[in-house]
């Protein structure tokens, strides 16, 4: 148009606009959720290790211990009135990728493998009407 100051926006830019802020509201609610849970954690008497450990093949949310167990937390957080719905947004993938940065930390760090350890998944649930609801499941993966 004559005289505009602004390009017209095509639907292909608009469609990677909306996928940027999608994104950045996915991380932000992430990073609400895993501040929950090692709150959580902490009043639960665990030690927080480590928060966002990672490597090229994925990334372990938390690390933390207790009663002399290493524990590798996986959080899951959805805007939701029950955790469940972020127990489902855990893949075959996710989990696999988990596990191998679970061992990669116990390499890193010198731990041998037969340690003992697990993984925990943390699904935190964001509702609008009343606090958030966490559900923690020790040794989620269940191997």
């Amino acid at each position: 148009m004559p005289g505009s100051l602004c390009p017209p926006v095509s639907h292909a830019t608009q469609a990677g606009n909306n996928a940027r802020i999608d994104h950045m509201r996915n991380q932000r609610i992430g990073a609400q959720g895993e501040e929950i849970a090692r709150d959580y954690l902490r009043r639960k008497g665990y030690a927080i290790l480590e928060m966002n450990w990672s490597t090229v093949r994925g990334e372990l949310d938390i690390v933390a211990a207790r009663a002399g167990i290493l524990v590798f937390v996986e959080v899951k957080t959805r805007r939701s009135p029950n955790p469940e719905a972020a127990l489902l947004g855990i893949s075959e993938l996710k989990r696999e990728r988990v596990i191998e940065t679970a061992y990669q930390y116990l390499q890193d760090r010198n731990i041998e493998e037969d340690a003992n350890w697990r993984i925990d998944v943390i699904a935190v649930a964001l509702n609008e009407r009343g606090p958030p609801r966490i559900d923690h499941v020790e040794d989620a993966f269940d191997w």
